[in-house]
């Protein structure tokens, strides 16, 4: 491992400023994927920002009824606090579908959404990646590439987004608060990451130096039930060959809200708008919500050995439209 400085900042606005002053530098917070990363070689930092122990660490309810999570807060705590658990069960149970519970302990909102691509060739740096090397190639698309992307992704990479959080609060239209250099903003979850394009080394639309603050999720829709599935290689500590996130609402058997993502299938949550649209005002049945997710899948390009991706993330989205329905109707 190479040399790296090291700082801890007491508080985020000087965490920007010393970010902001060093190109090749990093926060740091829990760490579990950034040092990693840095032990392959893929991340050099030359500074660390140690972030971890900034007042960033609070869910606290807004005045509009939803939850402002801190930057901080762990994977963990989140999934446990009982406001989480009652009233946004879909972000819970993606929590508890990812890792291991040592690095749910670890692991924080903030770089739970920052993760980079588990692709293969992105982690091996003997091998060309245009994430990692601009213009090197991607030797996943003729390789091993069957846990990779199915949809959005382009000739120059295919990787997947890995993070089931990221999912969740894509579904729950979560407002991420940053901290830059000239201020704060806000970003809805959906366009914090870009798609690859020809330029897939730029993996989301912050701005240098740019802290994550907090995430903003809104209050419930009424009458909605929530659930996430995942489908994975093995019970747990895997990450998703395709997952899904639904929220939905039915009243007279007729679908009056659907929000769905799907993750595992594209370098970025998937909102399926296609399917949300046919959706609203249909029958909310088998028949209906299998016409609509197939109609979002028709976009998917898989190739040699992910062709199975999209029937999985069908049945895997119909089947969890299914049960909602059943549930609500039921109560």
């Amino acid at each position: 491992m190479r040399e790296f400085g090291y700082l801890r900042p007491t508080d985020p606005v000087e965490a920007v400023r010393l970010l902001v002053g060093s190109p090749e530098a990093r926060y740091l917070a829990g760490g579990t994927n950034l040092v990693d990363l840095m032990k392959l070689g893929v991340e050099r930092p030359r500074l660390l920002v140690d972030v971890s122990r900034l007042p960033l660490g609070d869910v606290t309810p807004t005045d509009g009824g939803g939850l402002r999570i801190g930057a901080l807060v762990t994977n963990a705590d989140l999934a446990a606090d009982p406001r989480v658990r009652a009233a946004y069960p879909v972000l819970s149970q993606a929590l508890l579908a990812g890792a291991s519970g040592q690095l749910r302990n670890r692991a924080t909102t903030a770089g739970n959404l920052l993760q980079r691509t588990r692709c293969l060739y992105f982690q091996d740096t003997a091998k060309p990646c245009n994430k990692r090397s601009p213009g090197t190639g991607c030797p996943a698309r003729e390789g091993v590439h069957r846990d990779l992307a199915v949809l959005g992704a382009s000739e120059q990479c295919i990787a997947t987004h890995p993070s089931d959080l990221a999912v969740a609060l894509a579904a729950l239209d979560a407002v991420v608060e940053l901290l830059g250099p000239d201020g704060p903003r806000t970003l809805p979850v959906t366009d914090l990451h870009r798609l690859p394009g020809d330029r897939p080394h730029e993996e989301h639309r912050l701005l240098p130096g740019e802290l994550i603050t907090a995430v903003a999720v809104p209050p419930p829709v009424p009458e909605t039930l929530s659930a996430y599935r995942k489908v994975r290689d093995r019970a747990s500590y895997a990450f998703a060959l395709a997952s899904a996130a639904g929220i939905l609402a039915v009243r007279a058997g007729r679908v009056t809200h659907l929000a769905l993502v799907l993750g595992g299938l594209a370098p970025k949550p998937w909102r399926a708008r296609a399917a949300e649209q046919r959706l609203i005002g249909a029958p909310a049945d088998e028949a209906s919500f299998t016409a609509a997710v197939e109609a979002e899948l028709a976009a998917a390009r898989p190739l040699r050995d992910n062709a199975y991706k999209v029937p999985l993330a069908r049945n895997l989205a119909v089947r969890l439209l299914c049960d909602l329905a059943a549930k609500g109707q039921a109560r």
